[in-house]
């Protein structure tokens, strides 16, 4: 198992601007460059059309290499909250396991620098999102449940 060592959040007002949050596996917080089952740790931002800030950052203790499947529910625990988690790569069970959770992740390549990520997302965000950023923001916004329990014909 990969203990959570630590999980520093920013204290901010109790106001949520965000739309989505989205994690980055990343040893420095500026650059991904972790693969998603090994990354010691995680940087987690708050992001919309006009802001992104910082909410996170979990810590990870190190592991051996043959966990390599119990270090995975400890780390997607920790971004049960986030639309998508970018790495450098991901395992195909972890990406089954990611997904039934709701978390999209985001192949990118070696030292992304996770400003222009978030540059980029928002500029997608403006533009209008991707089928997959569409859905992660229809499903973190919780409106999809209230929409089907209005066709379901609820009462008050």
């Amino acid at each position: 198992m990969t203990p959570l060592t630590r999980r520093l959040e920013v204290v901010e007002s109790a106001e949520e601007i965000d739309i989505l949050r989205v994690a980055f596996a990343t040893t420095d917080r500026e650059y991904v460059n972790q693969h998603f089952g090994s990354a010691k740790a995680f940087t987690i931002y708050g992001v919309n059309e006009n802001r992104a800030r910082l909410l996170s950052v979990c810590e990870f203790a190190d592991f051996a290499e043959d966990d390599n499947e119990d270090r995975l529910p400890v780390k997607i625990e920790q971004l049960k909250e986030c639309a998508a988690v970018y790495c450098r790569a991901c395992g195909a069970s972890a990406v089954r396991q990611l997904l039934a959770e709701g978390i999209q992740p985001v192949r990118v390549t070696d030292e992304t620098s996770i400003a222009d990520l978030l540059g980029a997302l928002q500029e997608e965000l403006k533009a209008g999102p991707s089928s997959w950023l569409a859905k992660a923001i229809k499903r973190h916004s919780g409106t999809g449940r209230f929409d089907s329990m209005e066709a379901e014909g609820w009462d008050d």
